[in-house]
């Protein structure tokens, strides 16, 4: 299956955070290539792009799409939790932009055999890196009826989470549906299983306990007047974006009840704007995009 993924607001975040034609951009989550392509339309010859993924399909289709970047490109096998680690074997001291786009490719939803799709019957897997060895199939066979209420709970914010997780023995969309009574079905918008498949897909990829240092550590290596460009497509990540960018943009952390600031505490970054959505256009063309919001914060000198 060829690899297929729209880019979600691929002009605000390129065009938010290419600064420096000659940088070094890191693209945390490379994907099909769509940000990295963008980014590398923009570069001077000088300029440097780094593509992680921990995707082989996502490598072998962005190495493909990269093919004709006019600046230098490496593409690295690897989760962005080991960013540090990448960008050191690499010998970058600073970079001038880091994206990370943080929903499942489109490419990975559509085949089927990934197992992250509620539409379709398939196999129970949703590993990122399919090399892993945890799949969403031990997770929902091998936990505890404790502990798949607790990440359907936390994970996927669901108020049925402890009835489905009782009710679970066979197939899985079969079993949330019958979970969830159908009142709640009926009111509620979208699939009943929607919220139980993003929870076993952040349990199985370990999602949202990687994001705060990932993003920490990226701006650790912006240069000042670098950029960093964050992109959610659900609640708890995006309030993880949110709180981590929000602490990194704070002056003094003083005590409120201190009459003058004691702490000399100075902010890393400050945001640029507020946080952007899809436009209709966008929307109408592609409804993946709906829930996206995009944050957009620069490094401090």
């Amino acid at each position: 299956m060829e690899f297929h993924h729209v880019s979600v607001m691929l002009e605000e975040t390129v065009q938010g955070l290419v600064t420096d034609p000659q940088g070094t951009y890191v693209d945390c989550t490379l994907g099909g290539g769509g940000h990295s392509h963008r980014i590398a339309e923009l570069l001077a010859p000088e300029g440097r792009l780094i593509g992680l993924d921990q995707d082989e399909a996502a490598i072998k289709a962005a190495t493909e799409r990269l093919s004709d970047a006019g600046c230098r490109v490496e593409i690295v096998h690897s989760n962005f939790r080991y960013l540090e680690k990448v960008l050191n074997e690499l010998g970058v001291e600073q970079v001038a932009g880091v994206v990370f786009d943080l929903g499942v490719s489109s490419h990975q939803i559509d085949t089927a055999e990934r197992g992250f799709s509620y539409m379709q019957d398939a196999p129970l897997d949703m590993r990122m890196d399919p090399e892993a060895a945890l799949s969403a199939y031990e997770v929902v066979n091998t936990y505890s009826q404790e502990e798949l209420a607790r990440i359907f709970h936390d994970y996927g914010e669901e108020r049925w989470g402890k009835r489905i997780a009782e009710f679970i023995t066979g197939e899985l969309v079969e079993v949330i549906c019958k979970a969830v009574p159908k009142a709640v079905r009926r009111a509620s918008a979208g699939h009943p299983a929607k919220r139980i498949f993003q929870a076993i897909r952040i349990e199985v990829n370990d999602e949202l306990e990687i994001l705060e240092n990932a993003f920490k550590t990226a701006v650790r290596f912006l240069k000042p007047g670098g950029r960093l460009a964050i992109i959610t497509f659900h609640s708890l990540e995006d309030r993880i974006a949110k709180q981590t960018l929000k602490e990194m943009a704070r002056g003094c952390i003083c005590p409120p009840e201190l009459p003058v600031c004691t702490c000399h505490h100075k902010p890393e970054i400050k945001l640029l704007g507020k946080p952007k959505q899809a436009t209709k256009e966008e929307l109408r063309d592609n409804s993946r995009s709906k829930s996206a919001k995009l944050r957009i914060a620069e490094k401090l000198g």
